[in-house]
């Protein structure tokens, strides 16, 4: 399906085109691999509004608090693309379940930590399982799903459950610590991780590359250990800010190490990641409308956080509810997203979405002091309609087109754009909330460049797209 061409219909003229339905099997399918997605979405979140109670619990500092977030993004990120090849080579199936027992396993360790180093240990580990559950699990859908109509659905699915699984998690971790404590957002996950992994066997195939070349160790170590340093850098960087000694130097390292893997790659027989790949213009002008989109609605939410809380005094749970009704506008754009698409196509779909967010995170400028909280509710949610629908068509445009023994690989660079994006944009914005003087003027400061990079991005993914489909023409 060309990226900017309505979904094709099989009906006679004067029909109305109706997507195929799935099957009781399919829809099983689609229920397990988006369960999956959601679990690991929540578990970004669910902590947060945890972590002080967590703390004292455990007797943490908070320096070791930060940590329980990086801890968990650093194996998640660094890890992404290389669990993905290997998914291709060896059996997507196989490291899909072997992935959902680590993180069971790490969730049941975390829920019943005893100190800080269990519980750290925990939630690396669940990192890790989450770095081969995504992008196999991501395979596993576009390669079960043929492209077309049927795929549209369910990347529209999955992306509306990775969506609300974030916002959701913001709510469900202040109800489930308030009455039965931090543990059992842990438990939660645990539990999940189980019902996913009895059901999966019974109904998920095998697949993978088949004529499994040889696994690019020089590419592989040098694009982890890249991404681990990268991800390190700006996870701490949102704590103690950019100057400290460790900081940049992770930072450097990492840049160095990105650009050793690309080098690495243009030699290789077998690379990771096919650098022709890379340089189709979908792919690269996609996932950097995903990037975009993940990392500057990230930041939305975290200074909105700070805004309500800080700036009107909303309680935790008040603050939770008006996340969770952009969580519920997000699911109500999740089953339109699709549609649209058939209609318009998917590169339209994106460049609309991102102006769309784009000028909703402006309209959250005209916040106050003394009041907003009406005003943050109807922007946020609308922006983050329209996140969805940039989640969507993003993944839908990178994935078009590439053979299915490369969808792990065209998945990783998805699910690795995701979780970079959800980890860069507090850093890098972020940090502007709290050295602008005044809380809310930092607020403002960044809503207004967060604003700005969203509408910018549009029109270079736009220009960028539009000459992807002039050539393919």
């Amino acid at each position: 399906m060309a990226i900017d061409t309505p979904v094709p219909s099989s009906t006679a003229p004067g029909e109305t085109a109706t997507p195929p339905k799935l099957s009781r099997r399919a829809k099983l399918i689609l229920f397990v691999l988006c369960a999956a997605q959601f679990m690991v979405a929540l578990d970004f979140s669910v902590l947060n509004v945890a972590l002080p109670v967590l703390g004292k619990d455990l007797g943490m500092s908070q320096s070791g608090l930060q940590w329980a977030v990086t801890a968990f993004a650093l194996p998640s990120g660094g890890f992404l693309l290389l669990f993905g090849r290997i998914a291709d080579l060896f059996g997507r199936r196989k490291l899909f379940l072997t992935g959902l027992a680590v993180f069971g396993a790490a969730s049941l360790l975390a829920t019943f930590a005893w100190g800080p180093a269990s519980f750290l240990a925990g939630r690396a580990l669940q990192g890790l399982g989450a770095a081969a559950i995504v992008p196999t699990g991501m395979s596993l859908l576009t390669t079960t799903f043929p492209e077309g109509p049927q795929r549209d659905r369910a990347l529209g699915i999955s992306g509306t459950l990775l969506s609300l699984g974030f916002t959701v998690g913001m709510l469900l971790g202040g109800v489930m610590t308030d009455t039965l404590g931090w543990r059992s957002t842990m438990g939660l996950l645990a539990v999940a991780a189980v019902i996913v992994l009895v059901l999966a066997p019974g109904l998920l195939s095998e697949s993978r590359h088949p004529e499994r070349p040889r696994l690019d160790i020089p590419g592989a170590v040098t694009v982890t250990a890249g991404l681990l340093a990268l991800i390190y850098a700006l996870s701490t960087a949102a704590e103690r800010g950019f100057g400290g000694a460790d900081v940049l130097v992770t930072l450097v390292a990492g840049i160095a190490l990105l650009a050793a893997f690309v080098y690495v790659e243009s030699r290789a027989a077998a690379p990771l990641v096919s650098l022709p790949m890379l340089r189709r213009r979908t792919v690269a002008w996609g996932n950097l409308g995903g990037l975009v989109t993940f990392s500057m609605m990230s930041t939305v939410i975290f200074v909105l956080t700070l805004y309500l809380q800080e700036v009107l005094k909303l309680s935790a749970f008040q603050t939770g509810l008006i996340f969770g009704v952009q969580g519920a506008m997000s699911a109500v754009a999740g089953t339109y997203a699709s549609k649209l698409i058939g209609r318009i196509g998917a590169r339209r779909t994106l460049v609309g979405s991102l102006l769309g967010q784009g000028l909703f995170i402006a309209a959250l400028l005209g916040i106050g002091t003394g009041s907003g909280a009406l005003l943050a509710a109807a922007a946020v949610s609308l922006a983050s309609m329209c996140h969805l629908g940039a989640i969507i068509s993003y993944g839908l445009i990178v994935t078009s087109g590439v053979p299915d023994e490369e969808q792990g690989l065209a998945t990783g660079l998805v699910t690795t754009t995701q979780q970079v994006g959800l980890t860069v944009g507090i850093p890098l914005l972020g940090v502007l909330a709290t050295t602008q003087g005044a809380l809310f003027d930092g607020v403002r400061t960044v809503l207004a460049v967060d604003a700005a990079l969203v509408l910018v991005a549009a029109v270079l993914v736009g220009i960028g797209l539009r000459t992807s489909r002039a050539k393919d023409q």
